[in-house]
């Protein structure tokens, strides 16, 4: 019998339960799904927490995340039996997404799954590989190429982080991880890291401080990018996806007017399907070239709730797959 982890809102707030049974909530949709696997991500954490307005209709199946086979199509795309991702595409945000055991989708934010890779490995990339990619490829277009300054990759222990340390290590770049958890440099010199520094070593109260990293990928917003912009290199770029850390920015103009600095946003969510469908492209290939299986945890749709928590402490590293089967 299908099966989900459903988000209900009633009068006396916002709730999960798990549900085995029909009435799982879905969507208008012209391709079924069974889906195999999904994943935790910190929009799913802040779902399923309650910890911010992620949902925006009630009952929803969160998960921004999916893979599965398809089962059912209305769509000449798509046939029984291919299978296929989702990473963002508004789903378990306006449209119930990967908890679940069955989802109905519109064919046109599907992406084959990339030759090479299982359905396990596409959700250890999953939202998170592919915003690491459009950030790598929007530094690659600012040319930004291997040099004698680093890359810094901030928030390095999530899964954004590590991905991100993963593609560009292998394209030859020196990279410069930041984490508060030092326990943790030995997982991330395995992901591709060259150096792991603390995040006080990226402070600094000057409106332009030395010239330190050719570029930026950052996950956490916050003061950690406002002292990573003023330390980054003349011509370089910062590629920006995140704000567990903080959505406030304390800058001057200086670093853009007086060092010719890109700062550049990252979404995946709303991104044309070529371009997600590229991302995914970009991130297999780095997955195939080095897994980083180490990073990853896999659980229960059962589990989900508590390691949502886990994640909202501050205390998870990598990526979690979700079985949902």
């Amino acid at each position: 019998m299908p099966h989900a982890f459903v988000m209900n809102r009633t009068d006396a707030g916002t709730h999960p339960t798990f549900t085995i049974s029909n009435e799982i909530p879905l969507h208008d949709g012209n391709v079924t799904i069974d889906v195999k696997y999904s994943a935790i991500n910190y929009k799913d954490a802040l779902a399923v927490t309650n910890s911010a307005p992620v949902l925006r209709t009630f009952p929803i199946v969160p998960g921004i995340d999916l893979a599965g086979i398809v089962s059912a199509s209305h769509d000449p795309r798509w046939h029984v039996g291919d299978q296929v991702v989702i990473a963002g595409r508004g789903i378990g945000e306006r449209r119930s997404g990967g908890y679940a055991s069955i989802s109905q989708q519109p064919g046109d934010i599907l992406t084959r799954l990339p030759e090479g890779i299982t359905l396990h490995d596409a959700m250890a990339i999953g939202t998170a590989g592919i915003t690491a990619a459009m950030s790598v490829n929007a530094l690659r277009q600012h040319n930004i190429t291997p040099g004698a300054l680093p890359v810094l990759v901030t928030g390095a222990t999530g899964g954004v982080g590590m991905h991100a340390i993963n593609m560009l290590s292998q394209m030859g770049f020196r990279v410069t991880a930041v984490t508060g958890r030092p326990h943790l440099t030995d997982m991330l010199i395995a992901c591709g890291a060259t150096e792991v520094i603390g995040r006080d070593a990226v402070a600094g109260p000057k409106p332009l401080e030395r010239e330190q990293w050719a570029a930026v990928i950052d996950t956490v917003g916050g003061s950690i990018l406002s002292a990573a912009v003023r330390s980054t290199a003349y011509g370089g770029c910062i590629a920006m996806c995140g704000n567990a850390a903080g959505a406030t920015l304390e800058l001057t103009v200086y670093p853009f007017i007086l060092r010719g600095i890109q700062l550049i946003g990252i979404d995946s969510v709303n991104a044309t399907q070529t371009i997600v469908d590229h991302a995914w492209h970009d991130a297999a290939a780095a997955w195939r070239g080095r897994r980083l299986d180490h990073m990853i945890t896999t659980i229960a749709l059962t589990d989900v709730a508590e390691h949502a928590h886990t994640l909202m402490r501050g205390t998870h590293q990598g990526r979690t797959v979700v079985t949902i089967n």
